[in-house]
């Protein structure tokens, strides 16, 4: 094993060798397609992808409809008529539930008139009391999870009522409460279909694998064209990009089913529809709902930034208080967004891991004590919440909802803060910010920048050579020859800079503090606990306080992304040496190794592989939040993708720039598991 690695390493050395004279060797000036592509025919396929889908919007399959409130018939599309009544459906259950969580007459018009609710005055659908709201969250964390859940769920309900963002905050939850059921039966039946038909799996696997590679900003380019812009859009973007881990794990949970059970329900007489729903989906239920947990914090993350296309709720507000620079408002935004991303991951893995007691002969009122208690309380507090309404109706009704205006705040209180602390930090930050940039940033980037598309494609073909022989040399090649085909090479080059960047510096903080902490049973359930806390986090919310500190420049793009993508690589270091056999590590220390010489020349490799996925994360969670970085300034593909979002002919450009992104996360992804499979099949554990 030791002469294998030996000749792979010479065969690198050779292989950097020939790459770095190939650097020098290749000039800009006269290199020509060494250098960088010429254009070619890769250079008019956004053109080629934006006529195609205008073709499919406005002349494909014209069909004529009437309009019954003009009396008129008029030339549509297929295309327009199916994206008219999907957003249309998809906008009535927003506004429904919205009207549901705050009250509203939008619903009864959609069924009657305005002219009808303007002279009703009953009509109209009263809001849920905040306090009925924030009893419902006590209840439910209390039978989910108990008295520390629900502790967790009705305080985080308090404190976003108390600091008046009740309004927003529903509006978030509204559509999270439409994107999130969606999103899990359109994965649910996708993945029950694809379990059933192997061809079909094989075909929809590098779809999911593109799919999941893909930035957020890239989902929302087309449903704009498509759909327009608003909540119903924003939903649909959602719904897209959440869809494909409900589907994962639907097929991984279906195919963790024993054989023994299968046959013990055919033998049960089950058809094939019982032996599904009575059998296999019972028994896969929990590899589904931590699908459903993984769907909703997916839902929650493309609720910020889906507000770039006019979704309305608290990531809308965070957008304009960014944009403002208003850091006090942003932060007060960013803790009622992490307070529902929290509680919303506690009480849906609270639900995958509840164990449900089938044989248990309750009495009525024991068996539905919940949802009688929560009863009582929406007619209590209504009751409360209508009789000041009717007898102090000058007075506002703090029972019922509180509003901006009328909440507590401590924005005076965080923007005084921040300029303090800009203040007295100014000199210190500027010299560490100018010293980053002109030191440390520019040479990389500069550094990368001055390789040669031939010279970069060498290097790539012969890792992926060295890792994964010809099979592997010719994935990682046609992902990143796609990219240098297209005529943004030198913008996807900063974006592997400042990716490259981000994770030695991530892997470097992750592992060592995982290492350190897995040495110590508490230690690992503090860091453990601390990842699962900050994984909840929305990316979005990382950048508040890089701007607070930093302004808007590259470095803290990259401060940003190493807090995020530090995460994985802590947590995998961690579970890859708490799994290392206690029977080996007892055998190295009766060797006469001690704890270090036992880490460094036992754990570490046997946990090595494992190790080399959570690094896979790490370039990925990067990479994503490089991507978003772009909204305070990066000159990267993100840049791109959102100036594609602004433009009216960018479509074709924004799905290809999705693409390049895409292909450099799978090239990574692909290089990683290969290695950490010819790794574990070495050391036997494969």
């Amino acid at each position: 094993m030791q002469n294998v690695k030996h000749h792979k390493g010479i065969q690198f050395l050779a292989l950097l060798a020939i790459f770095f004279v190939l650097v020098v060797a290749i000039d800009p000036e006269s290199g020509g397609n060494l250098w960088r592509f010429q254009e070619n025919i890769f250079w008019l396929l956004p053109d080629a992808l934006n006529n195609g889908l205008k073709y499919l919007i406005n002349d494909f399959w014209v069909v004529d409809i009437y309009d019954a409130e003009l009396d008129l018939t008029e030339e549509s599309t297929m295309m327009k008529e199916f994206t008219r009544g999907l957003s249309g459906v998809v906008l009535f259950f927003i506004t429904l539930i919205r009207e549901l969580l705050l009250g509203g007459v939008k619903t009864i018009v959609i069924f009657t008139s305005w002219d009808f609710v303007s002279d009703n005055e009953w009509a109209y659908i009263p809001a849920l009391p905040w306090t009925a709201v924030a009893a419902g969250a006590f209840l439910l964390g209390h039978y989910l999870g108990g008295v520390k859940l629900s502790v967790l769920a009705g305080l985080s309900m308090v404190y976003i009522a108390l600091f008046g963002q009740w309004e927003p905050a529903m509006q978030t939850l509204s559509f999270v409460l439409v994107a999130v059921p969606l999103s899990v039966l359109i994965g649910l039946v996708i993945g029950i279909l694809a379990y059933k038909n192997k061809t079909f799996e094989l075909i929809l696997t590098p779809l999911l694998n593109v799919a999941q590679s893909m930035p957020h900003f890239s989902y929302l380019i087309p449903v704009v064209v498509f759909f327009g812009i608003g909540d119903h859009a924003g939903a649909i973007s959602t719904v897209i990009f959440a869809t494909p881990p409900m589907i994962r794990l639907t097929i991984l949970g279906l195919k963790k089913v024993a054989p023994e059970v299968l046959e013990a329900g055919k033998m049960s007489g089950c058809n094939p529809r019982q032996l599904m729903f009575n059998v296999l989906i019972p028994t896969a239920r929990h590899d589904i709902l931590i699908g459903v947990n993984q769907v909703i914090m997916q839902c929650l993350a493309m609720a910020v930034i889906a507000s770039f296309i006019g979704t309305k709720g608290l990531g809308y507000d965070l957008l304009v208080a960014l944009n403002r620079l208003n850091i006090g408002e942003a932060l007060e935004l960013g803790v009622s967004i992490v307070l529902i991303a929290v509680v919303l991951d506690k009480l849906s893995l609270a639900w995958a891991n509840k164990q449900t007691d089938y044989f248990a002969d309750l009495p009525f009122y024991l068996h539905y004590k919940y949802r009688l208690a929560f009863m009582a309380i929406l007619i209590i507090t209504s009751i409360i919440a209508y009789a000041v309404a009717t007898f102090l109706p000058n007075v506002h009704n703090y029972f019922y909802i509180i509003d901006e205006a009328q909440g507590f705040t401590t924005q005076t209180f965080w923007d005084a803060f921040v300029d303090w602390l800009i203040t007295a930090t100014y000199q210190s930050v500027q010299s560490f910010n100018l010293f980053m940039i002109t030191s440390v940033l520019v040479p990389m980037k500069e550094t990368y920048l001055a390789m040669p598309v031939v010279a970069t494609l060498f290097l790539v073909t012969g890792v992926g050579y060295l890792i994964g022989g010809i099979r592997s040399a010719i994935i990682v090649t046609a992902f990143i020859g796609f990219i240098a085909l297209t005529p943004w090479w030198d913008r996807a080059l900063i974006t592997a800079y400042m990716v490259t960047f981000a994770t030695l510096i991530s892997v470097i903080i992750g592992c060592s503090m995982g290492a350190l902490c897995s040495q110590n049973a508490r230690a690992t359930k503090i860091i453990l606990l601390v990842c699962d806390t900050f994984q909840t986090f929305p990316s979005f919310i990382y950048l508040i306080p890089v701007i607070m500190l930093f302004g808007v420049s590259d470095l803290s793009v990259l401060i940003a992304v190493i807090v995020y993508a530090t995460i994985p690589a802590t947590r995998y270091t961690v579970e890859g040496l708490r799994n290392v056999p206690p029977s080996l590590q007892e055998a190295a220390s009766m060797s006469g190794l001690n704890r270090m010489q036992r880490l460094r020349h036992v754990e570490l490799p046997l946990a090595f592989p494992h190790i080399l996925l959570g690094i896979n994360q790490t370039i990925i969670f990067a990479l994503f939040m490089v991507i978003i970085g772009a909204f305070i300034g990066t000159d990267d593909l993100g840049q791109l993708i959102m100036q594609s979002l602004s433009r009216s002919n960018g479509m074709g450009q924004g799905i290809l720039l999705g693409l390049c992104v895409a292909f450099i996360g799978l090239a990574v992804d692909h290089l990683i598991h290969t290695w950490s499979n010819t790794q574990k099949k070495a050391l036997g554990i494969a």
